[in-house]
């Protein structure tokens, strides 16, 4: 891949799901880095920093992924960073994070938020978009 192939870094513990959503990505010419461990993705995005982040929510803990954005947002150089969520945790718990605006966005420091499965079309125009939104 180029070095203007936009990289994206997915986190998520089921490695079924990583798979699809690298294919996913991979097919619309992103270049996909996964991992199932926030510590190992944090770690990652230190040395070679992504264009974009998906992470799940439930990882482990109920609120994994929020704790990888908090983590995230920490630093500087990932302040602006496009983050997008992808979690199951209304369907396999019961509890609504669904942002009802672009506020709770904002309040949760994310760009987009999808409930599992998210259609690949919508996932790809969704980085499509955020990824444009970055360019100056």
């Amino acid at each position: 891949m180029s070095d203007d192939t936009a990289k994206i870094l997915v986190l998520d513990d089921d490695p079924d799901i990583l798979e699809v959503n690298r294919i996913v990505l991979q097919n619309a010419g992103y270049e996909v880095t996964c991992f199932v461990e926030p510590d190992k993705a944090f770690e990652h995005m230190l040395r070679t920093p992504p264009d974009l982040v998906i992470t799940d929510l439930m990882m482990g803990a109920l609120d994994s992924g929020f704790s990888f954005v908090q983590r995230i947002r920490e630093r500087r150089e990932f302040a602006t960073l496009p983050v997008i969520i992808i979690t199951a945790v209304g369907s396999q718990r019961g509890f609504d994070f669904m942002p009802r605006s672009e506020a709770d966005l904002k309040a949760m420091q994310v760009q987009a938020f999808f409930a599992k499965p998210v259609k690949p079309r919508e996932l790809q125009a969704k980085v499509a978009e955020l990824l444009c939104a970055g360019k100056p």
